[in-house]
């Protein structure tokens, strides 16, 4: 990647699209494009095709996605899959027409089987159905990917798609109908200091488990990738650890000071019991993620705390 080069991401006020910009400007890429979904939206196949004919970006990191965790997950899944396939489906093919040197499509772990062995290798990939509480959002993002591949090998795009793990970090969200697992526990406990609470209830049994990795490490991931990676074919992105829901839950109410007690409603749903993926390619290529579970569930609670006084106080 040359500094100069036109870069669009898109989604850049997300989460991942956030924390691709900021790596980006402290490297000194300045020539970054973005829109957010007031002024684009990337469902409306109009719009994206005049956006790239007027922007002409070099270089796409596909970030932009309609996400969510498994409670809206479960509740919307035809809007998951809609957004997600229009957004994919718009953004590769038009990235295509406008001449686009290579794109970056950001998938999900969520792909994989729901009885995927583990830890999870990029060639499990289609051995068994899908997690259901996931489904529309994991159908959407398996269908981007082979869109992205197939543009490759039928038309000689130069594509790469990218398979993370549990992403969490700055501009995470903490909205409970939305929010992932780990920031929907960070409020959950917080909010349970702050309001005297004697108990916190969870879903499920906590004995599901999960890898996370904060989203600065995956940024620079998506960077070192895009310079060292030249096959459409997935590549899975993570930090080859997990941990159960259970002793997550745990270990943020012991960063937070919760002193309660932490209840599960076996009612509802684990969702997929394992999630840890295989990250021996992108180890081999000398990639190695920086940032400790522990030091990122400090700063998250830090950032929800800071967040909420600010919310108090205006």
């Amino acid at each position: 990647m040359e500094k100069n080069s036109k870069i669009y991401i898109a989604g850049h006020t997300g989460m991942v699209g956030s924390a691709i910009c900021r790596y980006l400007e402290a490297r000194g890429f300045k020539n970054i494009v973005s829109r957010n979904g007031d002024e684009l939206d990337l469902r409306n196949s109009q719009a994206v095709e005049s956006f790239f004919k007027a922007e002409k970006p070099e270089l796409v990191f596909l970030c932009a996605a309609k996400v969510g965790g498994i409670k809206i997950n479960s509740k919307e899944p035809a809007s998951f899959l809609y957004d997600n396939l229009m957004i994919s489906a718009n953004v590769i093919h038009n990235s295509y027409l406008h001449g686009v040197k290579k794109l970056c499509f950001l998938g999900s772990s969520c792909i994989y089987p729901r009885e995927c062995p583990q830890p999870m290798k990029e060639e499990y990939l289609m051995t068994g159905p899908f997690e259901p509480t996931n489904e529309g959002y994991a159908v959407a993002k398996f269908a981007g990917y082979k869109l992205a591949y197939y543009y490759a090998t039928q038309y000689r795009m130069d594509t790469i798609s990218i398979m993370p793990c549990n992403l969490y970090g700055k501009n995470d969200h903490f909205d409970l109908e939305k929010a992932h697992v780990l920031s929907s526990l960070v409020k959950r406990f917080c909010d349970a200091i702050e309001n005297r609470m004697d108990s916190v209830t969870l879903w499920g049994t906590g004995s599901a488990k999960r890898e996370f990795m904060n989203v600065d490490d995956f940024a620079e991931a998506a960077l070192f990738l895009m310079d060292k990676w030249e096959n459409p074919e997935i590549i899975n992105v993570g930090t080859g650890s997990d941990i159960s829901i259970k002793d997550l839950a745990e270990k943020i109410a012991g960063f937070a000071g919760f002193k309660g007690k932490i209840l599960w409603d076996h009612s509802m749903p684990d969702g997929m019991l394992r999630k840890c993926l295989d990250i021996s390619k992108i180890n081999s290529l000398g990639f190695i993620p920086r940032i400790t579970l522990d030091e990122g569930i400090k700063e998250m609670i830090k950032t929800y705390i800071d967040l909420h006084k600010c919310c108090i106080n205006s």
